[in-house]
């Protein structure tokens, strides 16, 4: 029987000098491991700072109130210490989608797990679609 949710995969990278070479170009010789587990996982990744940044840009451009995370996303970036967090924080797309089967998320994860224990994945996590197992969007006005 297959989940009726989906599954996404995330990590933090153990450096800000190492996420800032994943973020511009995987050819590193330090991220060739990772490099190969996201080919033959047919995967990419995205750097959470990226993803949120890109999600003010849009909400800026087309009227914020129709973005109910605006607010907290832009306070998130602007934020130093979060700032430093998010640009060492990705997620994992598979065949450019944000979300994926259980079996390819556990396929995915257990690829990277060898690299947390070697200390370049400092968090390695997986999320699934149920609503309660995640956060939901704050209410207008930050309340």
């Amino acid at each position: 029987m297959t989940s009726q949710w989906q599954y996404q995969v995330r990590f933090d990278l153990n450096d800000a000098a190492t996420a800032e070479s994943a973020r511009r170009d995987l050819g590193h010789p330090l991220l060739k491991p990772l490099a190969e587990i996201l080919t033959n996982h047919h995967a990419a990744l995205k750097c959470q700072f990226d993803a949120f940044a890109e999600y003010v840009a849009t909400a800026e451009e087309h009227g914020a109130e129709d973005y109910p995370l605006y607010e907290w996303t832009k306070a998130a970036i602007e934020n130093p210490a979060k700032k430093v967090k998010y640009l060492k924080s990705f997620t994992l797309y598979v065949d450019g989608r944000e979300v994926y089967a259980k079996e390819i998320a556990d396929a995915l994860a257990a690829d990277l797990l060898p690299l947390a224990h070697s200390g370049l994945i400092t968090r390695l996590s997986k999320y699934d679609t149920n609503p309660a197992n995640n956060p939901q969007p704050p209410a207008r006005g930050g309340e």
